[in-house]
C-alpha cells in the first residue's frame, strides 16, 4: 500500500501530528546540512533566511493541512443550514479523511431521511385511518341521529297546534343544517368521490363545497388528458389542494377569488393554488405547509409555496408514474 494511502487511513489527529512533526523535522534537516549559521548579533541575511525558512514551513504545513482540514469546515457549514427534504449533499473528495467524514455525512442524511420519509409514512397512514374512523362514525352514527331528529320533528309538527308549528319548522331547518355540516365534514375527512368518480370530480367537489361553505370564489381548470396517477398520488394532489384553499380562506388579506389549475408538464402533473390577495414576500413554513411537503415527499413530488404582494402560489409538482410497455 502506498504511504501516502496508509497515511489517510490514520485517524485525523495522527495525521495532524505527523505532517506537523515531517515538516519540522525537514526543517531541522535542512539547517543541519546547510551553511548557513547565526550569529551572537543576527544579521540581515541571516534574519532574511530565518523568516523565509519560517515562510516556508508555515506554507508547506498549511497546504498539507488544508486537504485534510478543509472538509471538516464544509461540513460543519452544511450542518448549520441543512433540511432533509432538499436532498443536497456534499461533493466527496477522491482520498483523506475529509473523504470519510464527507461520505459518513452524506450517508448519514440517507439514512435519516430514508428513516423520516417511512416514519411521515406510517404517521400519514394512521391519520389517513383515523380521518377514515371518524367520517364513518360521522355518517353512521350522528348522521342517523339527526335524520331521526328531522323525521320526529316532522311527525310532531303534523299533530302540534297551529302556533307551535312555526319554532317546529325553525328546529327543523337547524337539524337539516346541522346534518348537511355533517356529511360535509364527513366528505372532507374522507373523499369517498376520489375513489368513486376520479381525480378531477373530486377536485371540483373540493372548489364547489368551499365556495358554498364560505369560502372564496374558485376558477378551477383541470386539463383534459392526464393519466391515471394511482390512489397514493391522487389523495398527495386532493390533500395539498384542501390544504391550500384552506390557507387562501385563513391567509389571504384582500383576496376576491382563487384559481386552481390541474395539468400535466412534461412528466409531471402540475397543481397550482393561486388566490389574489396581499401575501407575504417571505413565506413562513407553518404546520401546514410542512405537512404538505411531508406528503409530497412519500411520492417523490416537491411542494413550493411563494408569496408576494400580487398574492400567493402553493405549487405540487408529481411525477407521473411509469407506463409499463
Amino acid at each position: 500500500m502506498h504511504p501516502l494511502q496508509r497515511l489517510s487511513r490514520l485517524p485525523l489527529y495522527w495525521q495532524v501530528l505527523l505532517i506537523n512533526g515531517a515538516v519540522f523535522a525537514l526543517g531541522a534537516v535542512a539547517l543541519l546540512l546547510s551553511p548557513a549559521t547565526v550569529s551572537r548579533q543576527v544579521l540581515v541575511s541571516e534574519a532574511v533566511v530565518l523568516v523565509g525558512g519560517l515562510a516556508l514551513v508555515l506554507v508547506v504545513n498549511a497546504l498539507l493541512l488544508r486537504r485534510s482540514l478543509a472538509p471538516v469546515d464544509r461540513v460543519v457549514r452544511e450542518m448549520q443550514v441543512v433540511e432533509l427534504h432538499d436532498g443536497q449533499r456534499l461533493t466527496t473528495p477522491a482520498t483523506g479523511p475529509g473523504a470519510r467524514l464527507v461520505g459518513s455525512y452524506n450517508a448519514m442524511l440517507d439514512r435519516l431521511e430514508a428513516e423520516r420519509s417511512a416514519s411521515n409514512a406510517r404517521a400519514l397512514a394512521a391519520q389517513e385511518a383515523e380521518r377514515h374512523r371518524i367520517a364513518q362514525e360521522l355518517h353512521d352514527q350522528v348522521g342517523q341521529d339527526l335524520t331521526v331528529v328531522l323525521l320526529g320533528l316532522k311527525q310532531l309538527a303534523a299533530r302540534a297546534p297551529a302556533e307551535l308549528v312555526e319554532e317546529l319548522e325553525l328546529l327543523r331547518d337547524s337539524a337539516r343544517t346541522g346534518l348537511d355540516d355533517v356529511r360535509r365534514v364527513a366528505r372532507e375527512l374522507r373523499p369517498g368521490v376520489l375513489a368513486d368518480l376520479g381525480l378531477g370530480s373530486a377536485l371540483a367537489a373540493l372548489c364547489s363545497d368551499f365556495t358554498a361553505h364560505g369560502g372564496l370564489p374558485v376558477r378551477r381548470t383541470i386539463a383534459p388528458g392526464l393519466p391515471d396517477l394511482g390512489p397514493e398520488r391522487e389523495l398527495v394532489v386532493y390533500r395539498v389542494a384542501q390544504e391550500a384553499l384552506t390557507n387562501a380562506a385563513r391567509h389571504a388579506r384582500g383576496a376576491t377569488e382563487v384559481t386552481l389549475s390541474l395539468a400535466r408538464v412534461g412528466g409531471n402533473a402540475l397543481l397550482e393554488v393561486t388566490d389574489d390577495g396581499r401575501g407575504a414576500t417571505a413565506v413562513v413554513p407553518g404546520s401546514g405547509v410542512r405537512g404538505m411537503r411531508e406528503r409530497a415527499v412519500l411520492v417523490g413530488a416537491t411542494v413550493s409555496v411563494d408569496g408576494g404582494p400580487a398574492g400567493t402560489t402553493v405549487r405540487l409538482v408529481v411525477p407521473l408514474p411509469e407506463v409499463a410497455p
